[in-house]
């Protein structure tokens, strides 16, 4: 019975866990895209971002991680002999790799509030894409385990990376045309 629980609270933590990942760093991107406001309008928003960034970070990402890895631990207590199984390995790899985008948020958390972040809107962009692809990968491997079709998943992702590539670029590009389009309908002097 166990194991339900924590497979349960393990799901629960990750859904948490990803949903904080993906509006962080869309908040980054408002974050990053306030610097193009006048003032106040500029030094309110960044603010007020800032604020939003701590707030999910420390309340919701973090909790969700801890949650996510805690009953992943529990989970394995309850079935050691999943430890033996290479989909595993692969899996936690993934999830080093999740750690490493977590933690690295929250340097560019830290980045933003001292106004030392050097990437751009478009740059933030893509890498808000990372936690889908690391997302469909984990998920993959832990509902296929040991039968994962490695070629067709490989493929899927490298379709996934190319479509929102194509996506992002397409999206600067909208807002590049409606920037100038603006700038066209104000009246000249």
């Amino acid at each position: 019975m166990a194991y339900y629980w924590f497979k349960a609270f393990h799901i629960v933590g990750f859904v948490v866990w990803f949903a904080g990942l993906f509006y962080l760093v869309r908040l980054f991107i408002y974050h990053v895209e306030a610097n193009a406001e006048p003032e106040p309008a500029q030094t309110i928003l960044k603010n007020q971002y800032q604020l939003m960034e701590k707030r999910l970070y420390s309340i919701i990402t973090t909790p969700g991680m801890l949650v996510t890895i805690a009953m992943a631990i529990g989970l394995v207590t309850t079935e050691p002999d999943v430890l033996k199984q290479g989909w595993l390995h692969i899996k936690l790899a993934f999830v080093v790799l999740l750690l490493g985008y977590h933690h690295y948020c929250k340097r560019l958390m830290k980045q933003l509030e001292k106004n030392e972040c050097t990437w751009n809107g478009q740059q933030l962009r893509a890498f808000n894409e990372a936690p889908t692809i690391l997302l469909v990968a984990i998920v993959m491997l832990a509902i296929f385990k040991d039968n994962l079709p490695t070629d067709l998943t490989a493929w899927v992702i490298f379709a996934m990376i190319i479509v929102m590539a194509a996506t992002i670029q397409l999206y600067a590009r909208k807002r590049r045309l409606d920037k100038e389009r603006v700038l066209a309908e104000i009246p000249q002097e």
